[in-house]
């Protein structure tokens, strides 16, 4: 919808309610692409003219304080059955704020020229497209890391109190002075052939996840909450390495803390980055043994497999085709290396894959909006279930 304002009507009123004038703020000269579904209101100018671009349905604005000459004082309403539906009560949620310096969906943009002097107005409100827009750090509601993590303080001490229970019987048991120890890597003479290194950037990546999308709710997806996430995540971590640090036969691993900071990295990428959610995923698989599940020691991490995957639903051009159930993996694991294996002089095996995976997430709740089936979704892009994939290793391998 276009039309033309002339300057010589000083006000437009399409209702019997005049619509309270709202003064526009200043832009940066930057050219700013509207919203899709923007209606475009032309305004007059000597130099250019002054384009507001408003997201339906119209909002009440005005150009009161704009300098650019011809442009006087207007009211603007919605007009036909609009304005019989425009209800003054709502204006809190429906007026027209200014833009942010980018293209993120505000509700009104004005074009250079259009505000040169002070244009006085409160932060804009986005219109949210994506998990991985957030709101600039000159509109952020909050600011910084202290101001972003004190909006959890409540979820930081049950963090807290998870890992003083998870580690806190160790202290408990023989202890040793504060020590490194060199761990290794993936070799074939490490103790848990490098899953166990896996398995420290996964929970890391998981934990950052868990605290960004509180944070994402507390702090109104404020700039920088992915990494506040991250920095947490790993210095919880970090810190309840020193548990291991006590221990005699173990030590403060360098390499578990580099894997702590992987895994949290992962994170801020995946929730900063557009698409990058939507279309990868860091997967744990625990394939069941004959206690069904051990949870520690080297038969919890033989139980073990990692995988990146990449989500044929996470593409638009796939998302209404078979192959949105389906995801191209590549992991690794390892075999034969519990002390029962290497007493019998079996070797360690390592197996890197590739392969594709059933996306359960997508295949039971990939339509549904409610709690459950959101719940369900985001638990099956973390845990790939096992018996739902084939893959192919480097061990020559073929099968799930």
């Amino acid at each position: 919808m276009a039309e033309s304002i002339d300057p010589a009507i000083p006000s437009i009123r399409t209702s019997a309610i005049q619509a309270p004038a709202i003064q526009a703020p200043a832009l940066p000269a930057a050219g700013i692409a509207p919203p899709a579904n923007a209606a475009e209101v032309t305004l007059p100018g000597a130099e250019a003219a002054a384009r507001l671009e408003v997201a339906q349905p119209l909002a009440p604005i005005a150009c009161a304080g704009l300098a650019a000459p011809g442009c006087e004082t207007m009211d603007i309403a919605p007009s036909g059955q609009a304005a019989a539906d425009w209800d003054l009560s709502d204006l809190r949620r429906r007026e027209a704020l200014a833009i942010a310096p980018d293209e993120r969906g505000y509700r009104i943009a004005l074009a250079e020229g259009a505000c040169r002097g002070d244009c006085p107005m409160g932060p804009p409100t986005p219109a949210k497209r994506a998990w991985a827009d957030h709101v600039p750090g000159e509109y952020a509601t909050h600011r910084g890391f202290f101001k972003q993590a004190g909006t959890i303080t409540t979820e930081l001490l049950l963090v807290g109190a998870y890992f003083s229970v998870q580690s806190g019987s160790k202290f408990f048991k023989e202890t040793s002075s504060f020590h490194f120890h060199d761990e290794g890597w993936f070799g074939k003479n490490t103790s848990n052939v490098g899953v166990d290194k896996l398995a420290h950037a996964f929970n890391t990546y998981l934990l950052a996840d868990i605290i960004h999308a509180r944070l994402h709710e507390t702090t109104n997806a404020s700039q920088g909450d992915a990494l506040t996430a991250g920095i947490m995540a790993a210095g919880f971590m970090a810190l309840n390495e020193i548990s291991d640090a006590i221990e005699p036969d173990a030590g403060y691993s360098m390499q578990d803390v580099t894997m702590n900071i992987a895994g949290a990295a992962f994170s801020v990428l995946r929730n900063t980055v557009p698409g990058v959610k939507e279309k990868v995923s860091f997967k744990v698989e625990i394939v069941p043994n004959d206690q069904f599940y051990t949870r520690a020691g080297k038969p919890h991490y033989a139980q073990q497999r990692f995988m990146f995957s990449l989500k044929g639903a996470g593409f638009p051009g796939l998302r209404r085709t078979p192959l949105r159930f389906v995801d191209l993996q590549v992991g690794y694991f390892a075999s034969r290396f519990l002390n029962e294996d290497r007493a019998a002089g079996r070797e360690p095996k390592r197996h890197l894959f590739v392969g594709l995976g059933l996306n359960v997430g997508e295949l039971l709740f990939g339509e549904s909006n409610s709690g459950f089936g959101k719940a369900g979704r985001a638990v099956l892009d973390y845990l790939q279930l096992p018996y739902t994939s084939i893959r192919y290793d480097t061990t020559g391998r073929l099968g799930n």
